[in-house]
């Protein structure tokens, strides 16, 4: 899911059901290639249930929903093919804090139901309140990993700073 939602993220002037369907129509076509409309309003439908979006109605456009259901929506898209794993990028950028808690909990509603949720973020207290382990990266390369134990804003910056790097922690963890 990308960071920039509204560049290409989802599909502003298109109907909510169109935005949620547009990564899954081999499944919602029939024999002879058309769209089965009531396929798409029920899996939007569904999909916009269960994230909590709040619109005027799936055939609304994306552009008159908030920034959050917005986002929620994105995400709906990416859950109509049933993901084994789902990536994140900066998933909460520029939604109000109320919206950020509900994709929070969607985020480990996802994890807690088996798919693998990946998070790219900046938020460190994001970061932290979101994931079982972060693996840093610094300049290309893998700085270092940290299990949820020892998350920690000041853990992650050294490790992203280069105040310490993997080697460092392994060296660390050994003595201890």
């Amino acid at each position: 899911l990308s960071e920039d939602r509204k560049a290409s993220g989802v599909f502003l002037d298109l109907p909510i059901a169109a935005n949620i369907s547009a990564l899954d129509l081999g499944r919602l076509t029939g024999p002879l290639g058309l769209l089965n409309r009531k396929a798409e309003d029920r899996q939007a439908k569904e999909l916009t249930g269960r994230l909590g979006v709040r619109m005027a109605g799936i055939e609304a456009a994306v552009s008159t929903l908030s920034g959050g259901n917005q986002q929620k929506v994105a995400i709906a898209r990416q859950l109509s093919v049933d993901p084994k794993v789902i990536i994140m990028d900066e998933p909460t950028r520029g939604i109000d804090v109320g919206a950020k808690v509900e994709i929070h909990r969607l985020l480990r509603q996802l994890a807690g139901s088996g798919v693998g949720v990946i998070v790219i973020s900046s938020e460190l207290p994001e970061l932290i309140g979101l994931c079982d382990r972060v693996v840093v990266v610094r300049e290309g390369r893998i700085a270092g990993e940290l299990a949820a134990s020892e998350l920690g804003e000041e853990a992650i910056i050294m490790l992203a700073s280069g105040v310490q790097d993997s080697s460092n922690q392994r060296q660390a963890q050994n003595v201890a």
